[in-house]
């Protein structure tokens, strides 16, 4: 099923090799419950893990109802013309149960080590916007030809896929990619796992929603999606929040009013968990818990509000 409306609740899912009975299970009841997206990370330098993509069409193709992004895509490994078509398969063939996270690359010294040149920050990000822009026309079914001479992508003639161009996440960081969240894409993943009560998030969110505008867009056509985790335990904890502020969990009450405040108060819209029991473990009893517990009444909270 396409994405409904936010807020959206997302399952991290670990993908170590080889593939586990405990992570099919996992699929199976994400797409089974109140979870709209499961996730998995892109780096492809770790020998010890699934590569992303085919991970994600394994999930996709086990799965009926629930999407599925990568978060987010490391595109310095990925050319976007290639990237593009991937996209478009996969958005086809799973009925458009398809987010497109994209990232402008972090971990040089590991990404360098698959040959991939290395980019100072600011032709990273000139990489970045022209990717985000070239999908763009790759895809939507456009009945003319693609020509694009950018600085690091170049194609000819090239005839766009007959697929709706899906929605567009970033993990942007820093001024000027900001500045393309709000102009191009669909929603911004804070780095770091910031959420809406860090400084990151408040002096970032700005960024977003002022090029949103200068845009002439609305800063709600960029959602902020946060990856979010914690404990989920039998009873109220004293502190839900760290020294620093960090969230460390907290009852299902706790969680409903922690979430419920996040979409009413701040915006929020969506959450990639991943979701522990009182031992640190990031079980499937807990994910289910969370699903069964949590997801409903914030959704019937934001609902009533």
């Amino acid at each position: 099923m396409v994405l409904g409306q936010p807020p959206y609740f997302g399952l991290d899912l670990n993908t170590p090799l080889p593939l586990s009975e405990e992570l099919t299970k996992r699929l199976r009841m994400a797409d089974e419950s109140g979870y709209d997206l499961f996730s998995v990370m892109d780096h492809p330098y770790a020998g010890d893990r699934h590569e992303a993509y085919a991970a994600l069409g394994y999930a996709l193709g086990h799965t009926r109802r629930i999407s599925g992004y990568v978060g987010v895509t490391n595109l310095p490994l990925r050319p976007a013309p290639v990237l593009a078509r991937t996209v478009a398969a996969l958005s086809a063939l799973s009925g458009g149960r398809f987010v497109l996270g994209l990232g402008s690359g972090g971990i040089w010294d590991r990404i360098a080590q698959f040959g991939a040149q290395r980019l100072s920050p600011g032709d990273a990000v000139t990489a970045f916007e022209e990717a985000i822009t070239l999908i763009g026309k790759l895809t939507g079914g456009g009945a003319a030809p693609v020509t694009f001479d950018g600085r690091f992508y170049q194609v000819t003639k090239a005839m766009p896929a007959p697929v709706p161009t899906p929605k567009i996440w970033t993990g942007a960081n820093g001024p000027r990619a900001l500045a393309i969240t709000g102009r191009l894409t669909d929603g911004w993943i804070p780095s770091f796992g910031a959420d809406w009560l860090s400084e990151r998030y408040r002096t970032s969110r700005p960024l977003v929603d002022r090029a949103a505008q200068e845009a002439g867009r609305h800063p709600s056509d960029v959602i902020s999606y946060f990856n979010f985790g914690g404990a989920l335990v039998d009873h109220d904890l004293p502190a839900t929040r760290d020294a620093e502020g960090r969230w460390q969990g907290g009852s299902t009450r706790q969680w409903i009013e922690e979430l419920t405040g996040a979409v009413l108060e701040h915006g929020a819209g969506g959450f990639n968990t991943q979701v522990a029991n009182a031992a640190g473990e990031a079980d499937l009893d807990t994910a289910r818990r969370f699903a069964d517990e949590v997801i409903p009444a914030v959704r019937a909270a934001v609902t009533a509000h």
